[in-house]
């Protein structure tokens, strides 16, 4: 089924399909692309819209202007009658999260600026992320009296391992790009003027490769996290029998004894 997000109003962000990629732009630059309720309801519809469209095989997750995603928009929580913290984590947050998390298609973040509090929450949760020269990761919670949320306190320890997560979260410094791809954070760090292209270019490559083996490879690399070696093993058969049974295993064998390049489908 095709969505059709040409019905949907974008006020906070753009979205944008071409070539079989969405590309996702947080469109807030003045307040560099904090989190409003506006905005964290559409970046929600946005991952929603990319799960119903088959023709979507990529995604790039990006921000306006000189940052990526600064966070929760803090003037928003000095406002009367702001939903209370764990409500607002649990219904506007986190949904986000597991919506990213959810998505058969391969998310590409191209991050561009500052990322920080939830924005960098949101940056672990893509699956392949590049910097910018320019760009920084904060867990900046604790300059507020708060906790790390939105899947950092999971992310963050398992990409860059227990020590680092422990003291990016607990001081909050920020972590530089070129810092970022040390500690395996981030593929690569490009300049700023051409992450766009770069971004593109790993996504177009993702589209070129078996939609369904991808979704499955996602979900491999996810469950191994919280499973031991047994139960990876066999979670791996039972995904290879399933990638296995489609016509795109099919095209791409017939494709290597042809010696040309597959055209999958998505069947």
């Amino acid at each position: 089924m095709r969505a059709d997000p040409a019905a949907q109003t974008w006020t906070s962000l753009r979205y944008e399909v071409a070539d079989a990629i969405a590309t996702i732009t947080l469109d807030r630059p003045a307040s560099l692309n904090a989190l409003t309720v506006p905005l964290k309801m559409e970046l929600l519809a946005a991952f929603r819209a990319v799960a119903l469209d088959r023709d979507v095989r990529a995604v790039v997750l990006t921000g306006a202007g000189r940052a990526f995603c600064a966070g929760q928009d803090l003037k928003e929580r000095l406002e009367p009658g702001a939903t209370p913290l764990a409500l607002e984590v649990r219904e506007r947050y986190n949904p986000i999260i597991s919506a990213m998390r959810g998505l058969d298609q391969p998310i590409v973040g191209a991050i561009n600026g500052v990322a920080a509090g939830a924005g960098a929450s949101i940056a672990f949760a893509c699956d392949i992320r590049i910097a910018a020269e320019g760009a920084s990761f904060a867990m900046a919670f604790g300059r507020i009296g708060l906790v790390p949320d939105s899947g950092a306190t999971w992310f963050l320890p398992r990409l860059v391992g227990a020590a680092k997560a422990a003291e990016l979260s607990l001081l909050g410094e920020a972590l530089s790009a070129t810092d970022a791809e040390r500690f395996g954070l981030v593929s690569r760090v490009v300049p700023a003027e051409t992450l766009a292209e770069e971004a593109r270019a790993v996504a177009i490559r993702l589209t070129g490769l078996a939609p369904r083996a991808l979704a499955l490879t996602k979900q491999a690399l996810q469950r191994a996290w919280s499973v031991d070696l047994d139960e990876a093993l066999e979670d791996e058969a039972l995904r290879q029998g399933i990638a296995g049974a489609t016509l795109d295993h099919a095209e791409g064998l017939a494709a290597f004894a042809e010696k040309r390049p597959p055209r999958f489908t998505g069947e």
